[in-house]
């Protein structure tokens, strides 16, 4: 419990910190993969591409370190299934809701009450600020699905708080 309230407030802190001189997340930002945000200035895409990088790096070791007692993966729906499961719960002490696919490269993984925005879950004028909150949570993502060999691109969207969807696509090689 203590470690799950330390996290969020790193977390927070961390978003603070970096947004502390670019303050305005400007409106129909998305987190999206390193920092190609439509809308965003330079130093808030800078702010977003830091978290993620920082996210990545930290999905990099986890990517490493849990999966030591799991088989080889033989598909890419079993390493999202790892994500949805094993790594969300080193995390966030939860499962993911839920996983989607097109079978195609696909996948949608949605958590409807995400920890890190549930402190802004009371109200609708905090939706513009999730953005910046989830960034850090795709470079984890993405860090964890680089290291387990799979490249893709992560991106998340929010809709209504606190639920939360990443989307991964893996392209076809």
């Amino acid at each position: 419990m203590a470690d799950t309230v330390l996290f969020e407030f790193l977390h927070t802190e961390m978003v603070a910190e970096l947004w502390a001189h670019d303050p305005d997340p400007g409106s129909g930002v998305s987190a999206g993969p390193r920092g190609e945000e439509a809308g965003a200035t330079k130093g808030q895409k800078m702010s977003l591409s830091v978290l993620e990088g920082m996210g990545f790096r930290v999905g990099q070791a986890l990517g490493e370190r849990l999966p030591r007692e799991t088989l080889a993966f033989r598909e890419e729906l079993d390493v999202l299934k790892f994500l949805c499961k094993d790594l969300w719960v080193a995390v966030f002490q939860k499962q993911m809701d839920s996983l989607r696919t097109n079978h195609q490269g696909t996948y949608v993984l949605q958590d409807n009450s995400f920890p890190l925005l549930l402190p802004m879950a009371s109200g609708l004028q905090y939706l513009e600020e999730a953005p910046k909150f989830l960034a850090f949570t795709c470079g984890l993502l993405h860090g964890a699905l680089c290291t387990l060999g799979i490249e893709s691109v992560v991106t998340a969207s929010v809709a209504a708080l606190p639920v939360c969807k990443f989307q991964v696509v893996i392209p076809k090689s």
